[in-house]
């Protein structure tokens, strides 16, 4: 007999059936229901998010071509900023060269005054004097060593100056190279779109890396370099100004010192000058005195060879008439008058070889200031010789050194002087 095979395992009712089925119709209904809602939101959101993202990129298009316009108004301000301050380095670095060129041109002056102090130093004797040509050479001195530690000072302020505007160009520099890249970085954002092929999804792009700034200090970082260099540029004009007018100055005071050097050499040398003329004068005379005083003295030589003649004739008659014999031997009134005469005569002698002693005195203390006065014409002559060439030595001072050229030297001339025979004759026995 046949049997009926059935699968094991628990049966659903009729009733599970029917709620499985209407279950599954309900949970459909629900979920088109929540679907369809989802849809409207999701249509809604994308109609708000697409206007949204549109906004949102135009202004931030916007924002960007903002930016850009502030940061190129920035740029061209620090561009204008850093024309100005090179300009100004260009100014001041040629005033510094101009300051440094004078300083170099005050070695001449210097070396001119020390090589008037060198031949002054070769005076002689009474010529080496303390006159006011050495007073004004050493003031000339001093005044040359102010001029260059005054133009020395201002080479340095110069110097650290063109420091100062460097470091001040070079952040200006850093600046405005940082403000170009930006331009571009923000030119290259405002051109791109979302259909541009280079753009990408990037790891948390809107992370905040270090240093990062906000607009109040980025706009004060640009401002401080703009008022820096501003500042240092009005400080180097002000610089420059201070620069020329200490030229000019030092120019001035060692224009006024040559003058007042010369003018004292001109005095001296004319001094000098008349020295020489009274000496010549003096030499003059005392030659024509030396030689009227040489003829007094062979007319007083004369006289007395006359005089010892006539003696030898009164001394011969006494003589003779002391023969006279006996009573005739009488001290008559020839005598008398031949004693007179010896006497007379003798006095007369005397009296001639003291005055020709004195004239013999007097000659060679002729001779002897003759001689002094020679001297001290050589001396004379010598410090003229020296002072003239100084003079000459300080035509560096106002001519070009290749028109500069030295007049023959004058220590090459030499005076001989002839003196009398008996001058050289008083001077072989000396």
């Amino acid at each position: 007999m046949a049997t009926l095979s059935l699968k094991p395992g628990s049966r659903f009712s009729v009733t599970d059936w029917q709620t499985n089925a209407a279950l599954i119709s309900t949970n459909a209904e629900r979920q088109r229901i929540s679907s369809h809602q989802i849809r409207q939101e999701a249509r809604a959101l994308r109609n708000e998010t697409s206007n949204q993202t549109k906004w949102d990129e135009q202004d931030n298009s916007t924002r960007l071509a903002e930016r850009i316009d502030e940061v190129e108004k920035w740029r061209q301000v620090l561009d204008k900023c850093l024309s100005e301050v090179d300009a100004e380095i260009n100014a001041l670095t040629q005033i510094k060269d101009e300051a440094e060129q004078a300083l170099q041109a005050k070695n001449i002056p210097l070396d001119v005054a020390i090589e008037c102090f060198t031949h002054r130093e070769s005076r002689r004797e009474i010529d080496l004097v303390k006159d006011p040509v050495e007073d004004e050479l050493h003031k000339e001195v001093e005044v040359i060593e102010g001029v260059r530690r005054a133009l020395q000072q201002k080479i340095s302020e110069a110097f650290e100056q063109l420091c100062l505007l460097q470091e001040a160009r070079h952040q200006l520099n850093f600046d405005q190279r940082s403000k170009t890249d930006t331009v571009e970085i923000d030119q290259t954002c405002l051109s791109l779109t979302k259909n541009s092929p280079n753009i990408s999804l990037k790891v948390d792009p809107a992370r905040v890396l270090n240093g990062t700034t906000t607009p109040q200090e980025w706009e004060q970082f640009s401002r401080y370099s703009k008022e820096r260099a501003e500042a240092e540029v009005r400080t180097s004009g002000r610089l420059r100004e201070s620069i020329a007018l200490t030229i000019a100055q030092t120019n001035n005071e060692c224009e006024a010192q040559r003058v007042a050097v010369e003018f004292a050499f001109r005095k001296r040398i004319h001094e000098f000058e008349r020295a020489l003329a009274e000496l010549n004068w003096q030499e003059k005379n005392t030659k024509e005195e030396i030689e009227e005083m040489e003829g007094d003295i062979r007319h007083l030589d004369e006289d007395l060879r006359e005089k010892k003649g006539s003696l030898k004739l009164a001394h011969t008659r006494l003589e003779t008439r002391l023969h006279r014999p006996n009573v005739e031997l009488c001290r008559d009134q020839v005598q008398y008058g031949l004693t007179d005469e010896v006497r007379q005569i003798e006095g007369t002698i005397a009296a001639l070889k003291e005055k020709l002693s004195q004239s013999q005195n007097a000659l060679d203390a002729l001779y002897k200031h003759l001689a002094r006065i020679e001297e001290d014409t050589k001396w004379k002559q010598n410090s003229l010789i020296l002072d003239n060439k100084c003079l000459d030595t300080r035509r560096k001072l106002t001519l070009p050194p290749e028109k500069y050229v030295a007049t023959s030297d004058m220590f090459n001339r030499t005076t001989n002087r002839n003196l009398s025979p008996l001058k050289s004759q008083q001077l072989e026995l000396a």
